[in-house]
């Protein structure tokens, strides 16, 4: 069974630039059955899609929310079955819980999800 497992820094300061990792159990990222998206949750707000990671077979590729393309960065590091998330000069409006899920490409459809990481963005 996958698992997907989420882990940050908690607690940063206005401008610093913290980043995520998502552990994946269970399963390799190195399939292209599946692409990896973060995804991010703020004090009463909706989730926000913030970019996804994909393998075709080759080689990882990623997308961005156009609104975060410059402040966002998905990389990975396939010796360990993890993907990170690094955010940029982050604002306290960043304040949010910050998700790893799995897309299945065939069924386009989040099938699963971590637990999530909270990031507090305060001075």
């Amino acid at each position: 069974q996958v698992q997907l497992q989420e882990s940050g820094p908690g607690l940063v300061k206005p401008s610093q630039t913290p980043s995520l990792t998502c552990t994946v159990s269970g399963g390799s990222i190195t399939t292209n059955h599946y692409s990896r998206s973060w995804i991010r949750r703020a004090p009463g707000k909706g989730r926000e899609w913030m970019g996804v990671i994909s393998w075709d077979g080759n080689t990882f590729y990623t997308n961005y929310s156009p609104s975060l393309k410059s402040r966002t960065s998905i990389s990975r590091d396939t010796s360990k079955n993890q993907f990170s998330l690094q955010l940029t000069s982050v604002p306290p409006e960043n304040t949010a819980v910050y998700y790893c899920a799995r897309r299945s490409v065939a069924l386009g459809t989040r099938d699963c999800w971590g637990q999530g990481a909270q990031v507090t963005v305060s001075s």
